[in-house]
């Protein structure tokens, strides 16, 4: 079950570099700029955060509570898990 919410992660950090429509379904006219990216990460961000609650309220029955620190944590994780994305399309061209 880990892996398949590391893999989901992983996914969704990385489409908003590999796709040119924003959000996956909107066309753009013009290239996307690195602020529309890192705006769709975040939202993807809380996609998998959201899914991932759903799941552990779903499994254990409950949600534990977590502070501040394990969501900053957790975004950084996810912007590093965004980095093959970003080498493709930034560091490459």
């Amino acid at each position: 079950m880990i892996f398949l919410i590391i893999l989901i992660a992983l996914f969704l950090s990385n489409i908003p570099w590999f796709s040119k429509n924003l959000f996956i379904f909107v066309p753009l006219n013009k290239t996307k700029s690195i602020a529309l990216v890192l705006l769709e990460i975040v939202v993807n961000y809380f996609i998998v955060g959201f899914f991932v609650i759903f799941l552990e309220k779903q499994v254990i029955g409950n949600v534990h509570p977590q502070g501040w620190e394990f969501y900053v944590v957790t975004f950084f994780l996810f912007i590093v898990l965004s980095s093959p994305g970003f080498i493709y399309k930034v560091v490459w061209k």
